[in-house]
């Protein structure tokens, strides 16, 4: 599952946060834990990589994260806010400098007219108050595909994070 792709992903974002000093939080959903797996596969990482939560259910995302069970029940787990409030509660519960969330239908059930299966929302959060959202509807290319891709925009908004002025 991390590819060679996804791990040149992984050391550019490492080398590009060395550089500035940065370092990395995850709150992952249907990823698993798969962009912290491909950050913490390149040796030397824990300089950069903080910490990962996998928050899989709602109740990890409210315990783990913060994130109010109210705005889980009117939004959906899958949704923008949802994301937005997984990026500030991993860089509340951290001391990462950076934050990505990822939130989304992995398949191959779970989707609906409104919330198909390759839905998936990201946040990127910084200390310094930028977050930025993405989302995303990859399709039904399979479980996997859904996670690869996912995993692989979330690094690369990372990069995008890390590479603002400060």
């Amino acid at each position: 599952m991390i590819d060679d792709d996804l791990l040149r992903a992984a050391a550019h974002l490492l080398d590009t946060c060395r550089a500035r000093g940065l370092t990395v939080a995850t709150a992952e959903s249907c990823t698993g834990g798969l962009v912290a797996a491909a950050l913490t596969g390149i040796a030397g990482s824990s300089d950069v990589v903080d910490r990962g939560f996998v928050t899989y259910s709602n109740d990890a995302k409210s315990d783990m994260l913060g994130v109010p069970a109210a705005m889980i029940a009117k939004c959906g787990a899958v949704s923008r806010d949802v994301a937005a409030a997984m990026a500030n509660g991993a860089l509340e519960h951290s001391n990462a400098a950076l934050a990505v969330a990822i939130t989304g239908i992995a398949g191959p059930g779970g989707g609906s007219a409104d919330k198909p299966v390759g839905l998936v929302h990201f946040a990127a959060a910084a200390r310094a108050g930028t977050v930025l959202h993405h989302e995303a509807r990859f399709g039904e290319i399979g479980r996997a595909g859904v996670r690869r891709a996912a995993t692989l925009k979330a690094l690369e908004l990372l990069q995008d994070l890390a590479e603002m002025p400060r």
